[in-house]
């Protein structure tokens, strides 16, 4: 029986640490041909040309779709999108996988299902039924979900919404989050060992700050940005910043980090890539998550680590209890962030379960992907009426 190629498409360093166990799961199958298909910030030097790291860790890069310009400068989004689905379609044409899979909702995964879809591949999607308001990614996913004929969601209430949009049940398979994984299998670094690679001091409260731009909004990085700096002079701790991701608005973000940083460099560092074990390590022994990121729901939960969720863009997410809403004013965050960091919260996060899985899903993905049937018929779909 030939191997079932299977191309898996990774476009940001978050959304490989959740591929990673899928990838090696696939490639360590004798039945299966992995092909892996680098897009977005991976193959820019702003953003750590992180194509590198996925190298290093034993992959073949099958292709490389270039959708940002030189130096990671910003571009409008159709232009990256257009460039995406030509790019793609050459790279599928050249490989002819038998089914393309995709994680989440950015727009060069956009991109990359939509020439799936049109050159008429089967194409999975992990972290469907998803949402977030306050981001374009929320109508990205959605339309990726309708082009997608295998699902893979992260929670019940995810798959409910997915066959909700009319996809047969028998197509949704609800095995957690694949990033879990990394809680199983990683080994995290010390709290020593964790300062010495950072360089900070390990002996004071810790805040890790990741805050991207809110892309349903106009002009609003900067101002935001203010804000959390004014909360953040209020921490008394240490500050390690991550980099946000290549979204429209994010040289904004940048710039301000870095002069803040330079501003505060006894107690602040900012980076552009930590890769899985540093940064999942920083969760486990940070006091305090602040930002916007998905990491926050998603990976922070397992660590039992308070978070500040600022604004809007993570707005609709099944969010456990260590995660704090706020608004986006400097009063509301500081606020947010002495609630967080009280014995009295913390102690209310223990015995809680992380509501996006505890590990397991990536060799239960591959499994599927290995055995479902694909017949002649399995692109037409029909609209399932719950």
């Amino acid at each position: 029986m030939p191997q079932r190629k299977i191309c898996i498409v990774t476009g940001s360093r978050a959304e490989y640490g959740h591929l990673y166990w899928l990838l090696k799961a696939v490639k360590d199958d004798p039945g299966m041909a992995l092909q892996v298909v680098v897009t977005g910030s991976h193959l820019s030097s702003a953003f750590g040309s992180t194509v590198d790291v996925i190298r290093q860790d034993g992959f073949v890069v099958s292709g490389k779709v270039d959708v940002l310009s030189p130096a990671g400068k910003e571009m409008p989004m159709t232009r990256a999108i257009s460039r995406g689905i030509d790019g793609f379609s050459g790279v599928y044409k050249r490989l002819k996988p038998d089914v393309v899979v995709v994680l989440g909702d950015r727009y060069e995964i956009f991109a990359a299902a939509v020439a799936a879809y049109v050159a008429r591949i089967p194409l999975a999607h992990i972290h469907g039924g998803e949402v977030t308001g306050g981001a374009l990614d929320e109508a990205f996913r959605h339309a990726i979900t309708k082009m997608a004929g295998i699902h893979f969601p992260a929670t019940k209430l995810y798959a409910q919404r997915i066959i909700r949009m009319g996809e047969s049940p028998e197509r949704v398979f609800m095995y957690g989050a694949p990033g879990m994984d990394n809680m199983k299998h990683l080994k995290f670094l010390s709290k020593g060992e964790l300062a010495r690679v950072l360089g900070i001091s390990g002996d004071r409260p810790l805040a890790t700050v990741t805050y991207h731009p809110v892309t349903l909004e106009h002009n609003t990085a900067g101002k935001q940005m203010e804000s959390v700096f004014l909360a953040l002079d209020k921490f008394d701790g240490d500050i390690v910043f991550t980099m946000p991701n290549a979204d429209t608005g994010h040289s904004v973000i940048v710039n301000k980090i870095k002069s803040y940083v330079k501003k505060n460099s006894g107690r602040a560092r900012a980076f552009t890539s930590l890769g899985h074990i540093r940064y999942l390590s920083l969760l486990k022994r940070a006091d305090i998550m602040i930002g916007n990121s998905s990491s926050g729901i998603v990976e922070a939960p397992s660590f039992k680590l308070p978070v500040v969720n600022i604004g809007d863009r993570q707005r609709g997410r099944v969010k456990a209890r260590n995660v704090i809403d706020c608004g986006s004013a400097a009063a509301d965050i500081t606020k947010a962030i002495q609630r967080g960091l009280s014995g009295a919260f913390r102690k209310s996060l223990r015995g809680m379960k992380n509501p996006y899985g505890c590990g397991g899903a990536s060799m239960k993905i591959k499994e599927k992907l290995k055995h479902i049937r694909i017949g002649a018929d399995f692109l037409k779909k029909e609209f399932f009426d719950a």
